[in-house]
This record gives C-alpha cells, sequence and structure tokens, in this order.
C-alpha cells in the first residue's frame, strides 16, 4: 500500500537544498526529486541502502574507465552521473523521511572518496595502458589529490569561521548582561535563509537585516541607575544585532555580490566550481567527449582558482572579526571610565 506522501512540490521544499551546486540544481534534482518521492511513496528503501547503490554504481563506472575504449568511457560517463544521481537521492530521502542518521552520514562521506579515487585511478590507469604515457599517472595522483586538498581546506576553514562566530558570540552575551543589548545574528546565515535579499538594488529585502545600533555605554548606565528608583518597563520587540564577517569582502568586489544575488534566486551556491564540478569535469564531461587530459586540467585549474577565492575571502573575513572584536572591547574599555567619571 503506497505510503502518504506529499506532492511533488512540498517533496522539492522539504528535500532541496536552498543552495546548491549548479551541475546538482540543473542536471540532478530535476531527476532526483521525483525519483525519492516514488521511491518514499512505493518501497522500503532506507538512505543507507541508496548510498550502497551510489557506491557500486560507481565501482561499475570504475570498472568501464579501466577498459580505456571511448565507447566504454562513455559508458563509463554515463553510470558515474547516474551514481551521483543515487548519492544526491540518499540525503533527500533522509530529509523526506526523518530516516537520516549519523552513521549514514559518515557513509556517504567515506563511500564519496573511494568512489573518487578508485574512478581516478581507473581512468588514467585505463588511459595509460592504453597509450603508454606516464602524464595519465600523474593525472591520477593530482585528482586524488585535489580532492583531498578540497576537503582538507573547507574542513579548516569551516573550524576557523566557528571558532569566530563562537568568540563574537561570546562577547556579545557579555556585551547584553552589561548594555542589555539585542541578540546576534550573523548576516551571511540571514542571507543564506532568505535568498531573495539584495545588498546592493533592493533596499527593502534588506531592511529586516540591518544591525540594531548598540547602545552608547552612558545610556547603559543611566538606564541601570533608573532601574534602581522606577519598576522595569516592559522591554520592547528589538531584531537581532547583526555582525557581517563579510563586509570587506562585498565592499572590495561589489560586482560579486550581484552576481551572488542573481544566481541564488535561481538556487545556485556562488561557488561554481566546487568538488562537484572538478568531478563531473573528470569523470563524466572528459570520459564522454574523449578528452580525458584536457578536461582533467581544466577542472582542475579551475577548482584551485575557486578555492584561492576562498581562502582569500576567509582572509578579509578574518579582519572584519579582529575589527569586530576590537569594538567590543573598545566599548569595555569606556564603560568603567563613565562609571568612575558618574561616581
Amino acid at each position: 500500500m503506497p505510503r502518504d506522501i506529499p506532492p511533488l512540490a512540498e517533496v522539492r521544499r522539504i528535500t532541496e537544498k536552498k543552495r546548491d551546486a549548479w551541475w546538482t540544481v540543473m542536471l540532478v534534482d530535476p531527476v532526483a526529486t521525483p525519483l525519492v518521492r516514488w521511491i518514499a511513496r512505493y518501497t522500503r528503501a532506507t538512505p543507507n541502502q541508496l548510498t550502497w547503490g551510489a557506491f557500486l554504481v560507481g565501482l561499475g563506472s570504475a570498472a568501464c574507465f579501466a577498459q580505456g575504449d571511448w565507447r566504454w568511457l562513455l559508458l563509463g560517463a554515463v553510470l558515474y552521473h547516474v551514481s551521483f544521481i543515487f548519492d544526491c537521492m540518499d540525503g533527500k530521502l533522509a530529509r523526506l523521511t526523518g530516516t537520516g542518521s549519523v552513521f549514514g552520514a559518515w557513509l556517504d562521506f567515506v563511500f564519496d572518496r573511494i568512489r573518487v579515487l578508485v574512478c581516478s585511478v581507473a581512468l588514467m590507469g585505463g588511459q595509460y595502458a592504453r597509450t603508454d604515457d606516464v602524464l595519465y599517472l600523474w593525472l591520477a595522483l593530482a585528482v586524488a589529490s585535489l580532492d583531498a586538498l578540497r576537503y582538507i581546506d573547507s574542513l579548516e576553514i569551516f573550524k576557523i569561521r566557528h571558532g569566530m562566530r563562537k568568540q563574537i558570540k561570546a562577547r556579545m552575551r557579555a556585551a547584553r548582561k552589561a548594555e542589555n543589548q539585542a541578540e546576534l545574528a550573523f548576516m551571511e546565515d540571514l542571507l543564506r535563509e532568505n535568498p531573495e535579499a539584495d545588498l546592493e538594488t533592493d533596499r527593502d529585502t534588506v531592511a529586516p537585516l540591518e544591525p540594531v545600533a548598540p547602545r552608547e555605554p552612558v545610556a547603559a548606565l543611566e538606564a541601570t541607575a533608573a532601574l534602581e528608583t522606577t519598576p522595569a518597563p516592559v522591554p520592547a520587540a528589538r531584531r537581532p544585532a547583526v555582525v557581517d564577517l563579510h563586509q570587506e569582502f562585498r565592499r572590495r568586489f561589489p560586482w560579486w555580490v550581484r552576481c551572488r544575488n542573481f544566481l541564488q534566486r535561481h538556487r545556485i551556491r556562488a561557488h561554481l566550481i566546487s568538488g562537484i564540478e572538478f568531478q563531473m569535469g573528470v569523470f563524466i564531461i572528459g570520459p564522454a567527449i574523449d578528452a580525458v587530459v584536457a578536461t582533467t586540467v581544466v577542472s582542475g585549474v579551475l577548482l584551485l582558482v575557486f578555492e584561492l577565492a576562498i581562502i582569500y575571502k576567509l582572509l578579509l573575513s578574518t579582519r572584519d572579526f579582529t575589527r569586530t572584536i576590537n569594538s567590543f572591547e573598545t566599548a569595555e574599555d569606556r564603560i568603567p571610565a563613565t562609571a568612575s567619571v558618574n561616581s
């Protein structure tokens, strides 16, 4: 008996990410989301089973790549895309049915890395066996290294950003106790939740995201003194104080902000060449057009360019972080001085 599953439009809302790689948005989601709805309605398949299916189809793709002949390369490219569709479906099924697990996330991550490694060895090994060109062996090493480098880099950047946000939240909590300030929010989170917001041209969508001006220390002390003699008034609703750790990047590259706004309206993330596009260039486009060397080199260079851009953006973000922390320290220095004058 079919299970009660929402209509396709609601399934899209539940399962599809608000921002995703352009390859996924254009070439995977239109197929994967209806399939996930059908699977959830008519089968008892689990996300982990789809993860295993993606892995096994990926191994089949590697077996085709190892043959070296163009017809086998084309079949391997098709199988790799099917494998990637299954790989996207496991997460969608988990979100739709609420059956996700920590182990499933680990399994998905490990199988993805193994699939890239095995397919890179098979693809370049098959071409080496066909041509005796040692360049393919170096390309196999380059593909595996770039994939690992991308994950290590993204993990470290995540840890640094998490650390910066944690420090700012701690300082804001202390400031709220001293000055009764509003709650804290980060601009990047607000923009992620509201992809229609346009920082450049549409002020109506940006207005709810503008930071609340912090109270001056004098005003905070006067309010504290007043509370000692008068009943506490009912506090008015406040919007969160917004910290923007990408302010300097937006100031230097306003044209990119406009590009980001356009892409996000179409559910495409600004990181146009990520690991997904890199894999698709190496394992789908290259084998399909029998141009493995050219597409691998181009995909690798583009991946490095975008990774360096992310590192540069992180550098500018650390400067915004330093200014934000310094602003807290300046405010804290002013409060004791003002208190001593009033006493």
